[in-house]
């Protein structure tokens, strides 16, 4: 999970940008948990997978604002 996480973080911009589109966000939000997988944080994985069951109509637009700004999804642990 480590090895598809660092391939997340490696994409350009443009990359990232296209899987923030509606329905590839499922992408990041595999990141997410896998992030907190990777941290033994169990509290993000937690909100994580509720951000997979709540977000899936928002998300996907707060993570495109993110990238445009900070070059990072909207999430707690950038690292």
């Amino acid at each position: 999970m480590q090895g598809y996480c660092k391939w997340m973080d490696g994409l350009s911009r443009l990359g990232k940008i296209i899987f923030c589109i509606w329905i590839l966000d499922i992408f990041w939000a595999v990141y997410r948990i896998g992030r907190a997988i990777a941290k033994k944080n169990w509290l993000h994985l937690c909100l994580a997978i509720l951000w997979v069951i709540f977000a899936g109509f928002l998300g996907w637009l707060l993570d495109l604002i993110c990238i445009l700004l900070f070059n990072h999804i909207c999430w707690f642990q950038k690292d």
